[in-house]
């Protein structure tokens, strides 16, 4: 008895190696990757940061623009930029959960020291 129909003893169709086989689908790489959360971590914090960072130089562009016969003015706006610094990494860090203290923790001032450099120079 011989079939009418196609074939069994028929050898698997060859796909060109650029084309998806659905019979033998490549199993998904397991990769060290981050998880969304840890993403959503790290983007608010740079989104964070580099914010407050802006408004910290700003205040030192103040200090900066300021009439030179108001120094008080000057060096009250300085210190504000470096209180403001500090404040972007403290908030940097607590988005991670870590603590306060650390040696990043020197960078806050930056935006207060430099607008000293450029204000009193």
């Amino acid at each position: 008895m011989s079939q009418s129909g196609p074939s069994t003893d028929r050898p698997p169709v060859r796909r060109a190696r650029h084309l998806l086989d659905p019979d033998d689908l490549r199993p998904r790489p397991s990769s060290g990757g981050m998880s969304i959360g840890q993403v959503q971590k790290w983007v608010m914090s740079v989104l964070a940061v580099s914010t407050i960072m802006h408004l910290g130089i700003g205040v030192a562009v103040a200090a900066y623009l300021t009439d030179e016969s108001r120094l008080d003015a000057r060096v009250g706006l300085n210190v504000i930029a470096g209180v403001i610094g500090v404040t972007a990494v403290c908030v940097g860090r607590f988005i991670h959960g870590h603590g306060a203290l650390s040696w990043w923790l020197l960078l806050g001032p930056l935006p207060g020291l430099v607008g000293a450099y450029f204000t009193f120079r």
